[in-house]
């Protein structure tokens, strides 16, 4: 089902590169998740093979995938494993997201292109303990204060995934001065920058998403890269689809481990392997089912955004209704990918039976991992209540128009 959204020969080439990497990545991801240990290197084989500028426009030395090309290879990414996926993915997800809509000084997306080429990795800080998900609204506590040509910066940022290989972080902070949200560009090295290793959860262990520190951090005035419009700290795009893809790639793996299990578990109690078996047939149906449907909506989102997004390069303005599609389609992804995640690794677990909750056994741990994708952004409830909104909208205009 999956070869379905392969679409080019440049995806299935870097599949076949990514493809390298399956062995030692999949045999090291018990030990990641068991000590919580941080896949460093994963990373630098990732980067060792150039994964991190998948995509970088291919004028600024990049591949240039948009998010449909970029899902393909994440997918595969997360059933190999999911922290190392998830780890990565925010750096593939701000770099297409910062080149396609142009957020920055074009000089300093220039000198910013120069590091990703190099492998630099990156992820926006926006987490904090006291506002919960960003994307609810909440004013940062971080604080951001001119003096002189610099800017300091002071606060603290939960969930920063990768922060033990990041490069640079994207942090945004409550500018008082200006009464707005703006985001800095701090580089690892900065003095007065710490990693606080917090992270001790069940789920993902391996993403090293601990506490971003910063003690008084300066940094030039060109690092205020960015003052969005939006209020949230937090703007919905399409390249979000690829923590979805994270997810995923995890249930892809579990249904992986119960088709095998099927094919080849045979108790003494039946003849052959329970594949025979009515109920396990049903199971793996319903697998297969959830997957076809999970995919469908993911790459089917994702072709919508890359068609408004080549509308808008073409200078054609989007209209009010384009533009909700956007937000609705990426919501609506999500909240069937995670969901379908965590049917299909249930749903291999019943396959498999007791021998799933074995530590040893790869199911106990994609079955917490795909539970962590319910708190990513935006959240079920959010998503709901968005299409709702959207439909009650269409409506009043439906009924507007036809007076």
């Amino acid at each position: 089902m999956k070869e379905l959204f392969i679409k080019t020969e440049q995806q299935q080439l870097w599949l076949e590169k990514l493809a390298t990497l399956e062995e030692t990545f999949k045999k090291n991801a018990q030990q990641i998740d068991e000590q919580s240990s941080f896949p460093h290197e994963h990373i630098q084989a990732l980067r060792d093979i150039g994964y991190t500028k998948l995509t970088l426009p291919k004028d600024l030395g990049g591949e240039g995938f948009n998010v449909y090309e970029a899902l393909v290879l994440h997918e595969t990414l997360g059933s190999y494993d999911g922290s190392t996926a998830l780890a990565i993915g925010w750096t593939l997800l701000v770099v297409g997201e910062l080149f396609e809509n142009k957020y920055w000084e074009p000089s300093k997306l220039s000198e910013f292109a120069k590091k990703v080429e190099d492998g630099a990795i990156i992820n926006r800080c926006v987490s904090e303990v006291a506002t919960g998900s960003p994307i609810r609204g909440g004013r940062p506590g971080t604080t951001a204060t001119k003096s002189g040509n610099q800017w300091i910066i002071n606060g603290r940022k939960s969930y920063t995934t990768g922060s033990p290989e990041l490069d640079y972080f994207l942090t945004s902070a409550w500018i008082e001065e200006q009464e707005k949200i703006g985001f800095f560009l701090i580089p690892k090295d900065a003095e007065g920058l710490s990693i606080d290793e917090t992270w001790d959860v069940i789920a993902m262990r391996g993403t090293g998403s601990h506490d971003l520190v910063l003690n008084n951090v300066a940094v030039d005035e060109s690092d205020l890269v960015e003052l969005p419009t939006y209020t949230t700290g937090f703007k919905l795009n399409g390249w979000l689809l690829l923590v979805s893809a994270t997810y995923l790639g995890i249930a892809q793996a579990a249904r992986d481990y119960a088709l095998e299990f099927a094919n080849t578990h045979s108790p003494n109690s039946i003849k052959g392997t329970i594949a025979s078996l009515p109920n396990v047939q049903s199971l793996l149906g319903e697998i297969e089912l959830e997957l076809a449907t999970a995919r469908f909506t993911l790459y089917g989102a994702a072709q919508s955004y890359v068609e408004l997004k080549q509308k808008e390069a073409n200078g054609q303005e989007l209209t009010t209704d384009e533009a909700a599609l956007i937000v609705n389609a990426v919501n609506t992804a999500k909240h069937v990918v995670t969901n379908a995640a965590i049917t299909v690794v249930d749903k291999a677990m019943r396959v498999v039976g007791a021998k799933s909750l074995q530590r040893t056994n790869p199911l106990q741990r994609y079955y917490r991992d795909v539970r962590a994708g319910l708190h990513n952004p935006p959240m079920d409830d959010m998503t709901i209540k968005k299409l709702a909104e959207e439909a009650l909208k269409q409506q009043e205009n439906k009924g507007r128009s036809s007076k």
